[in-house]
């Protein structure tokens, strides 16, 4: 009777060997049952303002920490889609990060961020074989890089297609292009991929952005919304965190909801963002 085995355990054995990568928040480690996981795709989809960016540049300098501070002791390549990078946040958030964790970082947080920008989803598909080969470089090296970010997915997609069919299909065959090649990196390096999506308004209740995951609906800043590159990009990700934004008086509230993983329950947590970083409350 050995031979069986209960599904259970298995999807305790496979949570427990998952590396997890924390995003420079306890509250939101704890609410993400330890951080963002290797080897798969997450997605951050919301509307401009939200914290999409914010989350990204706090992943990818709190990767550098050791695994005892829920790092991975890594470096980071962030693809920006959208112009100009936000190099001076980033520098304000790796001297937070150097301040509060004294004495447990080598080297300045900055030289472990590589950076690439890239306009269009063809390039980018061409810009995958690349990408093997500096993840090859990097792995023997003290930090290999096990990040990568891509800033925004949905600016690859926004002006080169029009809704013919011939147009969609191309369109549809470039989300598994470039879907496929992250997961197969994610895998092969051990890698957390996160990708920042937009959101559109919600048209009619026939649009085809049906419920996915968690959330009937989806509103942010009063408006019903749905994640831009409707389904089939959908179908492209691992995992969905939304995060919204509200305006009460003179109060701002931002949310982190997940919408669908493999390997989480539903969780939800309020964050602010200061000049130190992205905190939940």
């Amino acid at each position: 009777m050995k031979m069986f085995i209960q599904a259970q355990n298995v999807l305790q054995q496979l949570h427990e060997r998952t590396e997890k990568c924390s995003v420079g928040c306890p509250i939101l480690d704890r609410c993400l049952h330890g951080g963002v996981p290797t080897k798969s795709i997450t997605e951050l989809v919301g509307e401009s303002g939200s914290g999409k960016t914010q989350i990204c540049l706090q992943l990818v300098l709190s990767a550098q920490l050791p695994p005892s501070h829920g790092g991975l002791s890594a470096s980071s390549l962030y693809i920006f889609t959208e112009f100009p990078f936000p190099v001076r946040r980033l520098k304000q958030l790796s001297r937070s990060l150097l301040s509060s964790h004294p004495g447990v970082l080598n080297s300045d947080p900055l030289s472990r961020v590589f950076l690439r920008g890239i306009y269009s989803a063809e390039k980018f598909v061409n810009l995958l074989p690349d990408i093997e080969i500096f993840l090859t470089y990097w792995k023997s090296r003290l930090l290999p890089v096990r990040v990568i970010v891509v800033d925004s997915i949905a600016a690859l997609f926004r002006s080169e297609f029009d809704n013919s069919r011939l147009d969609l299909r191309r369109r549809s065959s470039l989300f598994f292009k470039i879907s496929g090649g992250l997961k197969s990196l994610a895998e092969r390096f051990g890698l957390v991929v996160v990708v920042t999506n937009q959101v559109v308004d919600f048209m009619t209740e026939g649009d085809n952005q049906m419920r996915i995951g968690n959330l009937t609906h989806l509103y942010s800043s009063g408006r019903r919304v749905c994640p831009a590159l409707g389904l089939s990009w959908a179908n492209c990700v691992n995992s969905r965190m939304f995060l919204s934004r509200d305006q009460y008086g003179e109060t701002k509230r931002r949310t982190l909801t997940l919408v669908f993983s493999p390997h989480l329950g539903q969780c939800c947590s309020e964050f602010v963002i200061t000049g130190d970083g992205v905190f939940g409350v």
